[in-house]
């Protein structure tokens, strides 16, 4: 059986191509790489984790912990890229706003030297709303998961 667009597996998309597709930059843009994605439905990416992160000094300087709402906006930040992909040239470096952010926990600390691996699955899509379920493991434990929905913002 010959792959779909709508089936096919990517190998990765480098950080040039993330900065494409998504709006964010240094120091809000919270993912490094995607290693795979599957047009509408899941993708993974990658957050390599480093003592250079900004919010470290503050949070905590003898105990450096990645703020919980860090590694949800890493979630998300993931989760847009597949939405770029998804509805392709249309929509690239559009603005994607939370909306709910439902069922987040938090079992593990993230700190530096982490990757962190950004599992994103597609729960919904109706119109321009997304709502997605994300997990944030490191070492193969999930450190951190929540489920949440998006807009994507088409006149931006």
């Amino acid at each position: 059986m010959a792959d779909s667009a709508e089936t096919k597996v990517l190998g990765t998309l480098d950080i040039q191509r993330i900065m494409e597709m998504i709006p964010h930059r240094y120091p809000m843009l919270l993912v490094d790489k995607i290693i795979d994605i599957i047009p509408g439905e899941s993708c993974t990416g990658i957050k390599n984790v480093t003592i250079n992160e900004p919010f470290f000094p503050g949070h905590f300087p003898t105990k450096p912990v990645m703020p919980g709402v860090m590694i949800i906006e890493s979630m998300a930040q993931t989760s847009a890229v597949l939405v770029m992909h998804t509805l392709g040239d249309v929509a690239e470096g559009k603005l994607v706003y939370f909306m709910t952010i439902e069922e987040a926990r938090f079992r593990r600390p993230i700190g530096p030297g982490d990757q962190i691996h950004i599992k994103v699955q597609k729960v919904q899509n109706r119109r321009n709303v997304w709502k997605f379920r994300g997990e944030a493991v490191v070492d193969g434990q999930v450190c951190a998961e929540a489920t949440y929905a998006a807009m994507i913002v088409m006149d931006s």
